[in-house]
């Protein structure tokens, strides 16, 4: 008998409940996983199964964080008293198809979801200064034109297909209706954390599902990023001069742009 690619600790209570998935490979702005841990940590969502590993990723799969390994990890959380389905996990490695179906089995025959929506960055040549759009893409004409109703802004991707492109495909296939959410990153903050990023994404599921999330650290959170920002700005005229460039609407050439990711990231990630 072929085991199964999956395991429930327990089905979780919830009616109909929309799927949000966020990957943790190369998850630009850390949008995908933050989003996730956000919801987790504000409604206590609770794990109520997993994909297991040992199909999809290879030994090699295991990341160092913080001088800590980390094998790949997919789960599934449950925050019942708002009626949300969480996956967070990292993107499968082998047989990626089986993986989105073992996905969305559990999601659609042990939960009973109605819709999914997936989280992710886009690194794009704007200044943080300037505020975030939402994109989306999604895999039924209707349910585009509801998600649209939010704000978001219709998006045709050129380019190798994503891992939440395909899970719109297998989803579509099975006639689940469901929608990417694309945010503008950074270039430079695609290795970090987007902190407005994160609040945009947020915004959308609170009015979308009614959640009256307080959002108040994440505002914390932008202020202070700004104002590290800033006092680099102020001491070194050559990055101030990249930042006027980018608010004017001018691109950097390659160097420059990767001595402003350089700075920034010493900024932000090694100094705290």
């Amino acid at each position: 008998m072929e085991r199964s690619p999956y395991e429930i600790y327990q089905i979780p209570n919830l009616q109909n409940p929309s799927l949000i998935v966020g990957w943790q490979t190369q998850d630009v702005g850390r949008l995908g996983s933050g989003v996730i841990n956000f919801l987790n940590k504000k409604f206590g969502g609770e794990e109520v199964g997993r994909i297991k590993p040992v199909d999809f990723f290879s030994l090699g799969g295991v990341r160092i964080e913080n001088d800590v390994a980390r094998v790949p990890e997919s789960k599934f959380f449950a925050c019942k008293k708002n009626n949300l389905l969480l996956f967070k996990s990292d993107e499968p490695k082998d047989e990626w198809y089986r993986f989105l179906d073992s996905v969305l089995d559990v999601a659609q025959y042990s939960c009973k979801m109605k819709d999914l929506y997936t989280v992710n960055g886009n690194p794009s040549l704007i200044p943080h200064t300037w505020p975030r759009r939402i994109l989306t893409v999604f895999n039924h004409p209707e349910f585009g034109r509801d998600v649209e109703k939010y704000g978001l802004l219709g998006m045709y991707y050129e380019g190798p297909p994503a891992m939440s492109s395909f899970l719109l495909w297998v989803a579509k296939r099975r006639n689940i209706p469901g929608a990417s959410i694309w945010v503008d990153i950074p270039f430079y903050l695609a290795p970090l954390k987007d902190p407005l990023a994160q609040k945009k994404v947020l915004e959308f599921f609170n009015q979308k599902f009614n959640l009256k999330i307080d959002l108040r650290e994440l505002d914390l959170e932008i202020r202070d990023q700004n104002e590290k920002i800033a006092r680099l700005r102020e001491k070194d005229s050559e990055i101030n001069r990249y930042f006027n460039l980018l608010e004017s609407g001018i691109g950097l050439d390659g160097e420059e742009q990767l001595k402003l990711a350089k700075q920034i990231y010493e900024l932000l990630e090694k100094r705290g």
